[in-house]
């Protein structure tokens, strides 16, 4: 985890105006089994966030709500509609209308003709990419590889065994999708769900920028597929390892390609498949044939 160095130069940082309004993760209700016995069982939240710019209406979010000003500040990231934390002077998120406000210094970048342009995407819960879906991918060029960077498969396998362990909304109650992003010790930086794997991704892109987090030794999993949007918002993130323990669809593998991307499906227990790696991927263990 951060050290309290670390700790202490993120809080030097600039921060935009936040509120702090998490919702609770999950609800109570109640339910019958298959016998018929009465029972309550958790559930995970699901709420409508309208996001407004500078008293635009840009668009509305479905999320888990765990972390609604990370997400909002990601979303604004990963769209490319804001270039810095310090284009943002506050995000105020107000449930009682299910609206985060957002205020800028100068306004968001090539808005009109961005929201011309809408993709709706393969994310759970309808995602929405702004612009061509490939504006600028050409320009994104992850670090070449080198030994100072690696990712090795006792690390790979190290960082599942976290992931498994790790206590989450989908063991309460399902319906979720989750990101993390480590480090290659590996360490556990940031864990977040949502009810969409592009609401998870966002968040915690949203959490590197306010924390001043360089994504390019570190490494991202997700529980969802690795659809172009995740390779694309990753490569944006800087990030150069993408662990996911479900599959690649065919875009994905070859933005992954051309960006220079380490990509890793079907990642469970000791199971992987190595998809694409220039070169920063090191087979250090040996699974058992009967993992």
């Amino acid at each position: 985890m951060p050290t309290h160095d670390d700790k202490i130069h993120r809080d030097r940082r600039y921060r935009p105006q936040l509120s702090q309004s998490a919702r609770p993760a999950t609800f109570e209700v109640a339910t019958r089994d298959e016998h018929g016995n009465a029972g309550t069982a958790a559930i995970a939240g699901e709420h409508p966030l309208t996001v407004y710019v500078d008293k635009r209406e840009i668009l509305t979010l479905m999320t888990l709500g765990a972390a609604p000003e990370a997400l909002v500040i990601g979303y604004l990231r990963n769209q490319r509609l804001v270039d810095s934390i310090e284009d943002l002077v506050a995000v105020q998120v107000d449930w009682e209308v299910n609206a985060a406000s957002v205020y800028t210094r100068n306004g968001l970048i090539n808005l009109e003709e961005k929201m011309a342009h809408r993709t709706k995407t393969t994310g759970c819960g309808s995602g929405t990419v702004f612009g061509d879906l490939m504006a600028d991918i050409d320009a994104i060029h992850l670090p070449a590889a080198d030994e100072s960077v690696q990712l090795t498969q006792s690390t790979l396998y190290a960082l599942a065994e976290l992931v498994r362990k790790h206590e989450t909304i989908y063991k309460q109650a399902g319906a979720v999708h989750g990101c993390a992003l480590f480090n290659t010790r590996p360490e556990l930086l940031y864990f977040v769900e949502d009810v969409g794997r592009h609401n998870a991704v966002d968040a915690i892109a949203g959490m590197m920028w306010l924390d001043g987090v360089d994504g390019s030794d570190k490494i991202f999993y997700t529980t969802g597929r690795l659809t172009s949007e995740m390779v694309i918002k990753a490569a944006q993130m800087g990030v150069p390892f993408l662990v996911s323990r479900s599959g690649v669809t065919q875009m994905g593998y070859e933005i992954a390609k051309q960006v220079g991307m380490t990509m890793i499906g079907r990642a469970v227990n000791k199971h992987f498949l190595l998809f694409n790696d220039p070169g920063r991927f090191v087979f250090d263990a040996t699974a058992s044939k009967d993992e």
